[in-house]
């Protein structure tokens, strides 16, 4: 195994790992959370994050449909995440 062998398990290793932090991170999240964030409904993640891994998984990053799911768990890791969890619980006004 070569230089470009090992830069591209780099890259499947690497974004498999980041789309499975993503799925752990949504189901380990309160699903009130992402209404009172304004954010698509906790299903909805994981089925996004969930389908990103498995395609990550199946396919690698370097193909056709690996590009759309590393983009899916990266705007879950820096949109949806930050905003989830910067509610804490029992801060609820209401």
């Amino acid at each position: 195994m070569g230089f470009d062998g090992f830069v591209t398990d780099l890259v499947y290793y690497g974004t498999l790992a980041l789309a499975l932090w993503a799925l752990v991170d949504a189901v380990i999240r309160p699903a009130s959370a992402y209404v009172a964030a304004g954010k698509l409904s906790k299903p909805a993640w994981l089925a996004i994050t969930g389908i990103a891994a498995l395609l990550l998984f199946l396919l690698g990053p370097l193909s056709f449909l690996g590009l759309p799911a590393v983009v899916a768990a990266v705007v879950y890791l820096v949109d949806v995440r930050p905003a989830v969890r910067s509610l804490k619980p029992g801060n609820n006004p209401w």
